[in-house]
């Protein structure tokens, strides 16, 4: 396929990572949507990145349920399908341990790593399955890993490392449930990245985070589907 012709949302992507991946895919000639909950951000990280291809913003609250729908709507009125959403959008509200982390830090979490995912993923389908090979990649983290050596080293975190464990137990659901049509559903961990997100304490850029994002979205027909990959291939679930 055209690379030309091909549509991608990447949620949470004005800045750090997944602004990164917007950069990388649209290099490729892919016409890129920057989902940003807050617009006007959203719209200056799409201006900054205008010289690398076909970038526009799309407000995006993968919280908000009248937002999700109204981007769903802009990209069927605007292209009639999506080839590529990236899943990247997230939050973490502390590094609390299990024994401390309150249930409403759970909730703040997983309402955005987990059911917006849900949410997000759900509202495309049908623009997804109208695309001749749409690829769906959700952001994990090696935290989400139960068995991944170094999965459990640094800072707790148990609302967020859990998070991304239920996101790669939803990657597999997705996976099986398209299983008989050309959609290919994985994981990508991107390591530890200095973003915001962290206070820029990461050993990687956000180019090369958004590395193995970027190649699980350009999957050919050969590529798998229902994995979990950083940059060194699979990871243990």
């Amino acid at each position: 396929m055209n690379p030309s012709s091909q549509v991608a949302l990447v949620t949470g992507a004005n800045k750090g990572i997944g602004k990164a991946i917007a950069e990388g895919l649209a290099k490729q000639g892919i016409i890129v949507l920057i989902g940003s909950r807050n617009a006007e951000r959203g719209a200056v990280a799409a201006a900054e990145l205008a010289q690398e291809g076909i970038v526009h913003s799309l407000q995006l609250d993968v919280t908000d349920a009248s937002s999700i729908q109204a981007a769903a709507e802009h990209i069927a009125a605007q292209y009639g399908k999506l080839d590529i959403l990236i899943n990247n959008a997230g939050t973490n509200v502390s590094r609390n341990k299990p024994g401390v982390a309150t249930l409403e830090e759970f909730r703040e979490v997983y309402e955005t790593n987990v059911f917006g995912v849900v949410a997000v993923t759900n509202a495309l389908l049908p623009l997804l399955r109208q695309a001749p090979a749409a690829r769906i990649v959700n952001i994990s983290s090696l935290r989400g890993s139960l068995g991944a050596e170094g999965a459990f080293t640094g800072q707790p975190s148990i609302s967020y490392s859990s998070s991304k464990t239920a996101l790669n137990a939803l990657t597999v659901h997705y996976a099986r449930e398209l299983a008989d049509t050309p959609i290919k559903v994985n994981a990508g961990a991107p390591g530890h990245v200095a973003t915001d997100f962290n206070g820029h304490s990461g050993t990687r850029t956000p180019e090369e985070g958004a590395a193995i994002a970027i190649h699980l979205a350009t999957l050919d027909e050969n590529g798998p589907t229902g994995g979990f990959f950083d940059d060194k291939g699979p990871i243990a679930w």
